[in-house]
């Protein structure tokens, strides 16, 4: 990899560390609880529906193992998925220091520094809190963006660290994946498993209708409340990236950037996974946009222009939450 001769501006080095809580931060959690709640009912609706009292335990005793896995190993199994390997400080000792101080503008801890073998210019952040946190960024990245918007991604990353994003997504995708699961043993195991509790309580053919539309439409509910969730914390993330670094348009760039790198050459390796990177690393076009982990890159572009021109073209001493819900 190639050295810069990269010179920290002042910029990053004085202005004043974030705040964090706030109205913005409470209504967001707020919203995700629900969300959350939302798959974790469905979760335990199919297991009911399939299997009365024993299957909505079995459901249950599902999604908290799956969980509790996911919240303690969530960060090394996403690496490992990608064959991310630690990136050492003595062969990007520019990256480290910007990664360090903009930790220290963030209040949290450095997060392990990773590279991604892979020409796609993308990054993505895991880690179930700021102290067990590790940042990803691809070869491509670091050829394509200059200092000043691989800043920018690097603040949104941190973003989500910060806001808890990486854990909540997790969480978001595992009940999703126990859903669809459900739905895939249901049609695997044929009709049988429709019928059977309908049948001992006296539903008969209404019964078994009744769960087969079940089980097609909770995968598409699934997918759409984690689509929701995942929104919404990309927006957050931009705004409270931007507001770290002190340069949305910075961010800006850096995204139509990687969009046309993802379009360019789409990585594929971990569909599951896509959720985690700062840009959709699938590209996916037209219709299927409406089903993409990530808002449309130019209205994130449109938001973080809007609030450059609502700083003046420089960062203010004030928390990073204001803009981002």
């Amino acid at each position: 990899m190639a050295q810069r001769d990269h010179h920290m501006t002042s910029r990053g080095a004085t202005a004043p560390a974030l705040k964090g809580g706030g109205w913005h931060r409470l209504g967001n959690a707020l919203k995700t609880t629900v969300l959350l709640a939302g798959l974790t009912a469905l979760v335990l609706l199919i297991g009911q529906r399939l299997g009365g009292a024993q299957g909505l335990a079995m459901a249950g005793f599902f999604a908290v193992v799956m969980n509790f896995g996911s919240y303690w190993f969530s960060d090394r199994i996403a690496l490992a998925i990608h064959g991310a390997q630690p990136l050492p400080y003595e062969q990007a000792p520019w990256l480290h220091a910007m990664v360090e101080r903009l930790s220290a503008r963030a209040g949290m801890p450095k997060p392990k520094v990773y590279l991604l073998p892979t020409a796609q210019p993308n990054a993505f952040a895991t880690g179930r809190n700021p102290s067990h946190a590790a940042i990803a960024v691809t070869a491509g990245i670091l050829e394509l963006l200059d200092e000043r918007e691989l800043e920018g991604v690097l603040a949104h990353e941190l973003g989500h660290v910060r806001n808890r994003d990486t854990l909540i997504g997790t969480v978001a995708a595992t009940l999703a994946g126990i859903i669809s699961y459900a739905a895939q043993m249901l049609f695997w195991f044929g009709g049988s498993m429709l019928s059977r509790s309908d049948d001992e309580e006296g539903g008969g053919i209404a019964g078994a209708l009744s769960n087969l539309g079940l089980l097609l439409v909770a995968p598409i509910a699934a997918t759409l409340l984690q689509l929701a969730v995942s929104r919404s914390r990309e927006y957050g993330a931009d705004a409270t990236g931007a507001e770290l670094c002190g340069d949305p348009d910075a961010l800006a760039s850096a995204l139509l950037k990687m969009e046309r790198g993802a379009e360019a050459m789409p990585y594929d390796r971990a569909p599951a996974t896509s959720h985690l990177f700062i840009v959709n690393p699938l590209h996916h076009g037209g219709v299927m946009s409406l089903f993409s982990t990530h808002p449309p890159i130019p209205e994130r572009v449109r938001r973080l222009r809007e609030m450059s021109a609502r700083m003046g073209g420089r960062a203010r001493a004030r928390g990073g939450w204001e803009y981002a819900y």
